[in-house]
């Protein structure tokens, strides 16, 4: 029976970056891969990920970055089982650094392809940091799972991770996975959680 896994993607990527694409192409004729673009401001991708789930009732959630910071409240809230690919759980400290004009990495749908980042931006991050954790409940504790790229220098929050969930992997790579990378590593990962759902 073919199952829906909801990809989220990380901050200055969308829905038609390699990771997402690269896990559509894998699962195809499998599983259905959903890899929509996410709004930028926290609390507008957080209603927009809510609603995604209530209409398309994905198995599972797959995250890179700031999309794994998502993922993980969505998790918590939902009981819905999760892989977090380095989760970018201060996205504050990373966004503060990045003050101003950029251009997305990857096309998005709507053709918009240029993101401020402003101080009401980090504000909004700011305020949901303090509250990431309200729903993580012990039960829920071995459903959530992280991979951490061994040479990523972007998010290194692995400790952070553990306090809160008990499966933590380690792939040979960067922030953001190459296709090798993910057929490698993030996809047996994502068949062994499935299998277990």
């Amino acid at each position: 029976m073919a199952r829906k896994i909801l990809f989220l993607h990380g901050f200055f990527a969308s829905g038609a970056c390699i990771p997402a694409q690269t896990l559509k192409q894998y699962f195809a004729g499998q599983d259905t891969v959903l890899t929509p673009d996410l709004p930028p401001h926290p609390q507008a991708a957080l209603a927009f990920i809510r609603q995604l789930c209530i209409r398309e009732r994905p198995d599972m959630l797959v995250g890179n970055s700031n999309g794994s910071f998502l993922a993980q409240i969505i998790a918590a809230e939902t009981g819905l089982p999760a892989l977090l690919g380095n989760p970018h759980l201060e996205m504050t400290s990373f966004l503060t650094e990045r003050i101003g004009t950029h251009t997305y990495k990857s096309p998005r749908a709507d053709g918009n392809q240029t993101l401020v980042i402003d101080q009401p931006l980090i504000d909004a991050f700011a305020d949901l940091q303090q509250h990431q954790w309200d729903w993580c409940l012990p039960e829920n504790r071995d459903k959530v799972w992280g991979l951490f790229g061994e040479n990523d220098t972007v998010a290194r929050y692995e400790p952070l991770f553990r306090e809160h969930y008990t499966h933590a992997y380690h792939f040979p790579g960067a922030h953001t996975p190459t296709a090798e990378e993910v057929v490698r590593h993030y996809a047996p990962l994502i068949e062994k959680i499935l299998k277990g759902c």
